[in-house]
């Protein structure tokens, strides 16, 4: 029997540690996700109008007028000046000016290649006009018995849909890697050999980029 006078029992002290060490990492969870968004979008704004602003002059600067060094004014700046080049670059005089800035562009051997790169990356990158993944797959990769998820991108078509040796049509499926789902394989298989997921493209993406552990079937059942 304790009495008033008896020492509280030693395993009570190291619940009370796991509980506020547990609601430490939970608070964590919480805000870190929270403060590198804010700290990442704040340092890349600061940085665009470090790099923007000293190209504007001084009369067409809201500070000579407010008297404050305002946070995104660069890129405001930058996002006009870039509307403004796609605007003039969709007409004519634009069309023509380009072509004749790639042909002195073509003539130099070390600028051609480094410009010819970075042309591509662009347009696949941020044109408009180019197909993005529709649909998730699931596909026996790198060999019968072993399942990897895939994103469809087309159909095969002309030299390769003529010479491969298959009776049906063949798909494209691009095949990441863990956890950078930017690089990976591209590979044609027979459309009887690709199963379509019911997922989305974005859910099928969570679930490589996070190595298996995020499941859109366990969301959906979390959130009911």
């Amino acid at each position: 029997m304790n009495t008033p006078f008896d020492e509280e029992p030693h395993h009570v002290k190291p619940r009370r540690f796991a509980g506020l060490r547990a609601s430490f990492l939970t608070g964590i969870v919480v805000i870190a996700p929270v403060s590198l968004t804010i700290w990442l979008f704040w340092s890349v704004v600061g940085w665009v109008d470090s790099f923007v602003l000293p190209l504007v002059p001084h009369q067409f600067r809201p500070e000579q007028y407010i008297g404050i060094n305002l946070r995104g004014v660069g890129v405001i700046f930058l996002l006009v000046f870039t509307i403004l080049v796609g605007w003039i670059a969709k007409g004519i005089i634009g069309r023509s000016l380009i072509q004749y800035a790639e042909g002195l562009v073509d003539r130099m051997p070390v600028v051609r290649s480094v410009y010819s790169g970075i042309k591509q990356i662009s347009e696949t990158v941020f044109a408009q006009t180019e197909r993005s993944f529709e649909q998730a797959c699931l596909i026996q990769y790198p060999r019968r018995g072993i399942w990897a998820i895939g994103f469809v991108s087309t159909t095969a078509k002309g030299e390769i849909a003529d010479k491969a040796e298959t009776g049906g049509r063949l798909m494209s499926v691009f095949v990441p890697t863990t956890p950078n789902p930017t690089s990976g394989f591209l590979l044609y298989f027979p459309e009887e050999d690709v199963i379509i997921l019911d997922m989305s493209v974005e859910d099928a993406a969570k679930l490589v980029i996070s190595a298996g552990l995020v499941y859109p079937n366990d969301k959906q059942k979390s959130d009911e």
